[in-house]
């Protein structure tokens, strides 16, 4: 049997969806280490303060560089500090980019002073797309004039980078191009998102199918933004004026005649009845894309359109029409499923311990079931010391397997390894190969060179991954039952009577976050006012959006809420799990995912009630 569910959400937790961002935009020469006029991106090379192990070690970060930056000036700036052990004239710090070397550097022993090194990375040593920064640290201890081999010893060789450390690339926007797919990749772009110069924009009593198509466009795009950024705020036309003015870039999406009328006059197209028409236009200065018709059902369509990256990334033109003919779905997630974790095969290189780290997608809802296989397939350098060489397998950082190399199977060489049920994995994870690759005869009076050892990791290594559903109806598994296996699964959204900014706005972050996890353009959202009936929520994962005195839902539902509200439906009130002041508990928003009253409660396999967690700021508890 189907079951409807209540996600039960205050309008004071209007900014709760929200998540942090991990890289910043710098304002214009302020502290940017980019010439001053510049425009300018820093990414963080560790989120955390970082320290590399052992006689050779490194770090590597990812950054972008988005196709329509012309980047005039790249700086990495490095704190660090050293071992107070380490030998200044042995010890060395090599910073490379694409491969390609940037400088060394001696680092500096100190007792306890943070040192600073900024240097320039040359613009031709950068790629359009994703760009790779190593930084390898050859840290030597002991007394230089003992002239004698001596065994290695780790422990003093050590060198920190601190969370401060970063990138900036300095860079100037290209004009933008006559073309939906040049606005999408800016829309969508890390410094657009960063600066949140984007918004959606709707009619301020936007109806059932300009809702719809509007969050299918903003699920969509947000994910191409990425996790960590900001979000895309979902603005109204009569509410939020001014701020969608400050905007550099909107996506506009009503029917023709509920369109501002600055826009609708840039509207052209003759008649919308059998046509939804997705229109890259010039609104005084501000680039919009509006996305319009006079046909609900289209409307909708053409919202799933722009959720659709791929699609979205093939249109060079300024105009996309929608019929009912028009091929707009993403393909379906393929849940059981080989997944290739490398396509053309991974090298790493370097002697001591050199690692590989694979990230592979599930959906929030999965967890890996029984009998999930790796099968590794890997060769190697002959001039390891084959006793003390290994490589070991690693699932979120925990073992789950090692094996030996050895010379006779140097050329081709495997590890197949049983994933252990009990890690209990669900959702995203990583794997990592991790190579303890050390030569004969290495001790301290051996210099390591940068190309031997290796090991190469070949492009037929799979994942065989069998999982199961999970339904507990728990946050822990958010965002099920809203999204299954990734597609949006009856969604049924219930708005308060009145609505302000902080309605949007919360519409906004619920699917800025829901986005993050949509795999697809598939599934169904449908939004309700105060008038909807029971019948036509029995069978939809309803939210309801408002408090006891603006939504019908709500009130009736508050016999079975966790943390009920007063008689007066003012505030919450106490409960056998938490004593709340009277006062408190009418400045307090609230969480709640209950079963839905609409349909009879379930019972597990042993006939107990399932247990479901209220999550309200600042605490959790369990029924």
């Amino acid at each position: 049997m189907k079951i409807g569910l209540i996600l039960f959400m205050l309008l004071c937790l209007a900014a709760a969806a929200s998540a942090p961002y991990a890289a910043m935009a710098a304002e214009p020469g302020v502290n940017s280490g980019v010439d001053s006029g510049a425009t300018s991106y820093t990414t963080p090379i560790a989120d955390t303060d970082t320290t590399l192990d052992g006689n050779v070690s490194y770090k590597q970060q990812f950054f972008q560089v988005p196709v329509y930056w012309k980047v005039g000036q790249v700086k990495i700036a490095l704190d660090y500090k050293a071992s107070p052990l380490a030998q200044d004239k042995l010890s060395s710090v090599t910073v490379s980019v694409n491969g390609t070397a940037i400088t060394s550097f001696r680092p500096v022993a100190s007792e306890s002073a943070r040192q600073r090194m900024v240097f320039e990375v040359p613009v031709s040593a950068l790629i359009q797309g994703t760009n790779t920064l190593t930084i390898e640290g050859h840290i030597v201890s002991g007394d230089e004039q003992v002239q004698i081999c001596t065994p290695t010893y780790d422990a003093d060789k050590w060198f920190q980078i601190y969370k401060s450390s970063s990138i900036i690339v300095g860079y100037s926007p290209l004009p933008l191009a006559n073309a939906i797919a040049d606005f999408a990749a800016r829309f969508t772009g890390l410094d657009t998102f960063a600066r949140q110069d984007n918004a959606i924009a709707v009619p301020k009593d936007a109806d059932a199918s300009e809702l719809e198509a509007a969050v299918y466009a903003l699920s969509g795009l947000a994910k191409s933004g990425g996790a960590g950024t900001k979000g895309i705020p979902l603005l109204a036309y009569g509410i939020d004026d001014s701020d969608i003015a400050d905007k550099k870039l909107v996506v506009a999406v009503a029917m023709r005649d509920r369109l501002p009328a600055s826009l609708r006059s840039l509207i052209p197209d003759a008649a919308l009845g059998d046509k939804a028409v997705i229109r890259l236009v010039d609104a005084k200065g501000q680039p919009t894309l509006v996305v319009t018709s006079d046909n609900a059902a289209l409307l909708v369509k053409a919202g799933r359109l722009v959720a659709n990256a791929a699609l979205l990334d093939q249109l060079s033109g300024p105009v996309k029409e929608v019929t009912e003919n028009t091929e707009v779905a993403s393909p379906v997630p393929n849940i059981t499923k080989i997944v290739s974790l490398t396509d053309a095969g991974d090298q790493v290189t370097g002697i001591n311990h050199r690692t590989k780290d694979y990230y592979v997608a599930l959906p929030a809802n999965r967890s890996i079931a029984e009998a999930s296989k790796l099968n590794l397939r890997f060769r190697y350098a002959k001039n390891l010391d084959f006793d003390r060489s290994l490589v070991t397998v690693l699932v979120n950082g925990k073992p789950i397997g090692s094996k030996k190399l050895t010379e006779a199977l140097a050329d081709g060489d495997s590890l197949n390894l049983t994933i252990p049920k009990n890690m209990n994995l669900s959702g995203n994870f990583t794997i990592t190969a991790a190579f303890d690759l050390e030569l004969k005869n290495n001790v301290s009076c051996v210099l390591p060179q940068d190309q031997m050892p290796w090991a190469f990791i070949d492009a037929d290594t799979a994942l065989q991954l069998n999982t199961k559903d999970r339904t507990e109806l728990l946050f822990n598994n958010y965002p099920y039952p809203f999204l299954r296996d990734g597609i949006y699964n009856q969604v049924g959204v219930v708005l308060p009577g009145t609505r302000d900014a902080d309605t949007y706005r919360t519409i906004g972050n619920l699917f800025n976050l829901l986005g993050q996890y949509a795999e697809g353009n598939a599934g169904e959202v449908r939004f309700f006012g105060t008038d909807v009936t029971s019948d036509q929520l029995k069978d939809r994962n309803v939210i309801a959006i408002g408090s006891y005195a603006d939504n019908p839902v709500i009130r009736d539902a508050n016999k079975s809420l966790y943390f009920k509200y007063n008689a007066a439906g003012t505030g919450f009130v106490s409960n056998e799990k938490m004593s709340i002041d009277e006062e408190y508990g009418k400045r307090i928003g609230s969480l709640q995912l209950i079963v839905s009253p609409l349909r009879i409660r379930p019972r597990t396999a042993g006939g107990h009630r399932r247990r479901i967690p209220v999550c309200v700021p600042g605490f959790q508890a369990y029924r």
